[in-house]
């Protein structure tokens, strides 16, 4: 007997879709499309994670960052620069 999922009623329209039309798929490809689906929301994780972590971090370096400009230590962008200042 094949099993039937209730999904979340917040389940957007686009995601419905994609999952209607996986079901139809052999089992093979559900299986590689689910668990690529699962390492996506793995990696979001991990990224919201790193970058959740490392705010003091990046505080520090923005700080910095603005002293060396307030300082005038910094160079102008240019748009087609190879970003290589000597």
């Amino acid at each position: 007997m094949r099993e039937h999922f209730v999904y979340s009623m917040n389940m957007t329209t686009l995601l419905e879709k994609a999952i209607k039309q996986a079901s139809g798929l052999p089992k093979s490809e559900q299986e590689a499309i689910g668990a690529l689906i699962l390492e996506e929301i793995a990696s979001e994780s991990r990224w919201s994670a790193q970058f959740a972590s490392s705010q003091d971090t990046l505080a520090r370096l923005a700080n910095e960052a603005l002293s060396e400009f307030n300082e005038g230590k910094t160079l102008p962008f240019e748009k087609d620069s190879d970003l290589a200042h000597n």
